[in-house]
């Protein structure tokens, strides 16, 4: 399983870490919601899950629940700021179709099933 953060998404997980000196890394998956089906979810980690996927940048953890992994597997994770607003952005390669406010998104698997 590989997500990839970009340095920019990196150093703002890092500041989030330095604030947080209990959690152990970044929790990254999908939960279903929304119009088209599953939303990300993205959260500091301060325990480890049974089924956990671990992959690790730059002394950064990331934690991936087992059911989230084939959905996010290839994700490259950045963050913007744009006026007043800063975000996660996620380039999925798993995304088949979003829903027009870009809150959901569809995999080619939900679409065969």
């Amino acid at each position: 399983m590989a997500i990839r953060l970009t340095p920019v998404a990196l150093e703002r997980v890092k500041s989030f870490l330095a604030a947080s000196p209990r959690a152990l890394g970044l929790r990254f998956g999908v939960e279903r919601t929304g119009c088209s089906g599953w939303g990300y979810a993205v959260d500091l980690a301060h325990e480890e899950r049974p089924g956990d996927r671990i992959s690790e940048q730059d002394g950064v953890r990331i934690y991936v629940d087992a059911d989230s992994a084939p959905l996010v597997d290839g994700t490259e994770i950045d963050f913007a700021r744009q006026g007043l607003n800063q975000q996660f952005r996620f380039r999925n390669p798993n995304v088949a179709a979003e829903c027009g406010c870009g809150e959901s998104f569809t995999t080619t698997a939900d679409r065969a099933a």
